[in-house]
């Protein structure tokens, strides 16, 4: 995947370091203040990843459930804002998996 414009990270660079942070957590030699700090990355760091994640799964939604030929629509954060509301399909929404768990590894 290429960098992001706005930070520079991109999604394997973010889970790199989200690894690093759990094995320094795990390690256990972190003070508190440098553990709670870690903690705050690393769930900022799963937020970024898991929006990834998603944008991933839409586009290929997207693709699969096309009918004709493959056309690519840009997501919803590419397009301007307008007042127009988008209408929702007729799908409920998955609820969104939580990962925080996983920083600790339990």
């Amino acid at each position: 995947m290429s960098e992001k414009k706005d930070g520079g990270a991109s999604f394997e660079k973010s889970m790199e370091r989200l690894e690093t942070i759990v094995a320094d957590m795990e390690n256990g030699a972190l003070s508190l203040d440098a553990m709670i700090k870690q903690f705050e990355e690393g769930q900022s760091l799963i937020r970024f990843c898991s929006g990834k994640l998603d944008e991933v799964e839409r586009k290929i939604e997207r693709l699969l459930t096309g009918k004709g030929p493959v056309e690519t629509e840009p997501f919803p954060s590419d397009e301007p804002e307008t007042d127009v509301p988008k209408q929702k399909k007729n799908k409920p929404d998955a609820p969104k998996p939580d990962y925080s768990g996983q920083l600790f590894g339990e």
